[in-house]
């Protein structure tokens, strides 16, 4: 998310807003106020010391643990499509969980389940049954990778460069696998007994839409009759000099996630011959109406959905300009939403986006083609449904000539709590802190999405947010080229996690510090 200071409009008499203006005249005074105390990012008060095993890992704990990651990052467990995927990899990676987490396998205190024939349930028993269970979550399989596509290093290498390592899975998301695990594994092996049950699931399937993963793990949790206190996915991560002002990283804690929905346009027309062509052709019809959808942007919905508190939450680590725009959002939303939807990057945060992602159509040079088809995939702002995006679809297209189908498409997630009294967000947030002292958490909306969307039936607090660094250039590694974490930040995954179990033994939250 890179709002850099180029895109912000000047704000004086000659080139600025007139009812801008005469605002600040009138609420000078208030928005002065704001921009010096403003701050809805509380801290809580004393927290009960349940984190008895100091987070630390020794030299050969780290050798250890970053062979088994290269190992696993080595296996291609790749999703090619939804009758498609590396079954063989799939088995390998079971044996390698198996031989390189022995305590976590052979422990009395852990159930372990294979699910929909490749994904894993782990069943973490706590010693006070009246507590509630929280789970944890990440996927094993990963999407394609081609070497010729660019690679520093082999996609499924592993390589070490300048103490990065490289390869499809590094980022997403087996350093969320492979941390949830081994984090437990040196926690039962310094003799942990958690207070608190969790689960830990690990789907197969996430990159084809989890069905055989996440949703049998789901309905297997389902017919137990289990209720999850929170659950935390994959999702978000700490942004580190992408936001221009801000004085600091920042942890973005997924609340939620937007919804899509596809829709395929299409056309027929009578074929015939190139040298008597009608005045519209198929292709021209649709490609019209594929432009009308592009040009007429979904509504700007900044402010009606969680994409506000992001902002405010971090408001007191901006610099002077933008804390003042940050702290008196009252005044200045329209402006940083017209910012925002300045670049595509924050643009998906505060509209539902529209993506031109197949146009097929014509069968021989000199043929009028008879039928032409697109297909357009809606990613859902959390304040909208499908239904309402696929009528704003209808009245923006408005030809009869084209069709317009709905192929398949899901609402937006529910915006899970982010409240000072929220158990599972401020478990989360401590974790962050204790690992990350110098970042500031804020919850944040997830524009793509996740397995744990199957999962809002068995608890309504749900979050997004694996604690990897994401930095200037990274956006391109997400399901693109070099993808590849920092040996350094996966090790801070591994302990992020070891601290997380141990915070969610607490039974309740602290009061707000006064």
């Amino acid at each position: 998310m890179n709002v850099r200071q180029s895109h912000w409009p000047r704000l004086n008499r000659k080139s600025g807003d007139p009812k801008l203006a005469v605002a600040l005249y009138f609420h000078q005074k208030t928005f002065l106020s704001r921009t010096f105390t403003f701050k809805v990012n509380r801290e809580l008060g004393q927290w009960e010391n349940t984190s008895t095993i100091y987070p630390y890992l020794s030299p050969e704990q780290k050798e250890k643990l970053l062979d088994n990651f290269k190992v696993a990052v080595q296996i291609p467990t790749v999703s090619f499509s939804e009758s498609d995927q590396n079954i063989t990899a799939l088995q390998e990676f079971d044996l390698l969980l198996r031989r390189v987490f022995p305590k976590v396998f052979s422990s009395s205190l852990v159930r372990h389940e294979v699910v929909g024939n490749y994904s894993h349930l782990f069943t973490v028993a706590g010693a006070d049954a009246g507590l509630e269970p929280y789970m944890l979550l990440a996927h094993i399989d990963v999407v394609p990778a081609n070497e010729a596509d660019g690679w520093d290093a082999p996609p499924f290498s592993a390589q070490e460069i300048d103490g990065f390592i490289y390869g499809r899975g590094t980022i997403d998301n087996k350093q969320s696998v492979m941390g949830i695990l081994q984090a437990l594994e040196y926690l039962l092996e310094r003799g942990y007994t958690p207070r608190r049950t969790f689960y830990i699931g690990l789907g197969h399937d996430e990159e084809i839409n989890g069905e055989e993963g996440a949703v049998k793990i789901v309905n297997l949790l389902k017919s137990r009759g289990v209720k999850l206190l929170y659950v935390l996915d994959e999702g978000l991560t700490i942004m580190d000099g992408v936001v221009d002002g801000l004085n600091e990283p920042a942890a973005l804690i997924g609340v939620s996630e937007k919804g899509q929905t596809t829709v395929k346009l299409s056309v027929s027309t009578p074929p015939g011959h190139s040298s008597m062509p009608p005045r519209e052709s198929s292709i021209g019809i649709l490609a019209s109406a594929v432009a009308r959808l592009e040009k007429n942007r979904m509504p700007n919905l900044f402010g009606h959905g969680p994409e506000r508190a992001t902002f405010e939450h971090l408001a007191h680590k901006f610099g002077w300009s933008y804390r003042m725009i940050m702290s008196n959002l009252w005044l200045f939303s329209s402006l940083l939403s017209s910012v925002l939807e300045g670049q595509p990057d924050t643009n998906a945060f505060v509209r539902t986006t529209t993506a031109v992602t197949m146009f097929n159509s014509g069968v021989k040079i000199n043929v009028m083609p008879a039928y032409a088809e697109a297909f357009v995939n809606f990613r859902i702002h959390s304040s909208q449904t499908v239904q309402e995006v696929l009528n704003l679809i209808e009245s923006t297209v408005s030809d009869k000539r084209v069709k317009v189908e709905f192929i398949n498409g899901f609402d937006p997630l529910p915006i899970s709590s982010y409240e000072d009294d929220t158990f599972g967000y401020q478990i989360i947030k401590k974790s962050v802190q204790d690992i990350f002292p110098q970042v500031t958490v804020t919850p944040g909306i997830c524009v793509a999405n996740t397995d744990s969307r199957h999962y809002t039936q068995l608890s309504p607090d749900i979050y997004r947010f694996a604690p990897s660094w994401y930095k200037p250039g990274d956006s391109a590694r997400f399901h693109g080229v070099n993808e590849r974490i920092s040996i350094q930040n996966y090790e801070e995954i591994v302990l992020f996690y070891f601290q997380l179990m141990q915070n969610s033994d607490v039974r309740n939250l602290p009061t707000l510090r006064s």
